[in-house]
């Protein structure tokens, strides 16, 4: 009888064993994870959608080589990113920030709306200013009235004005924007 009661007697030893061993395993499920997690593991075994990254950088503008219109500029724009870029909308402002955007740009009829630019690809961009014949803007061809909205002083901003700069911002269908300063 005396053997039973020893065992009987024993069952917190065994329960404190049993713990002991279950903290020691959790410890070291936690150090591994964290271990995973400081060298970066689990965020590449970790499945990441692949939609690439827009960048582009301007690498040239020009005017129009007879300086008669002065209602357009022409970037010439490199995809530096590693997903095509299509552009959706641009806004020109002056130093005063009087201000043309073009929301609608990718869907707008003809006025040289881009088409998407392939990664390390030039594209020619051409950003137009200004107000359509006869509604006072001079030769038609222009931004247009439907494509174009002005806000600032009236009047002030119609052309491309020698000796000014204009801040050129360019936002892609991702919504990403970009910008750019040209000289007159």
């Amino acid at each position: 009888m005396r053997k039973t009661r020893k065992i009987r007697e024993n069952k917190k030893g065994i329960d404190t064993i049993l713990a002991a061993l279950l903290m020691v395993v959790i410890v070291v499920v936690a150090a591994v994870m964290v271990y995973a997690w400081a060298t970066g593991l689990l965020g590449t075994l970790l499945v990441h959608p692949t939609t690439g990254n827009e960048a582009m950088n301007m690498e040239t503008y020009a005017w129009n080589p007879n300086g008669a219109n002065t209602y357009n500029v022409t970037l010439n724009i490199r995809n530096t990113g590693t997903a095509s870029i299509t552009l959706a909308s641009y806004y020109v402002k002056d130093s005063s920030s009087d201000q043309y955007a073009r929301i609608n740009w990718q869907t707008d009829t003809g006025y040289n709306h881009p088409a998407a630019i392939a990664p390390n690809a030039v594209g020619l961009v051409t950003i137009t200013i200004g107000v359509p014949a006869g509604n006072g803007g001079g030769a038609g061809g222009q931004c247009g009235a439907n494509n174009c909205t002005y806000t600032g002083t009236a009047g002030a901003f119609n052309t491309f004005t020698s000796g000014y700069s204009y801040t050129i911002t360019v936002v892609t269908s991702r919504n990403n924007q970009f910008t750019f300063t040209v000289n007159r």
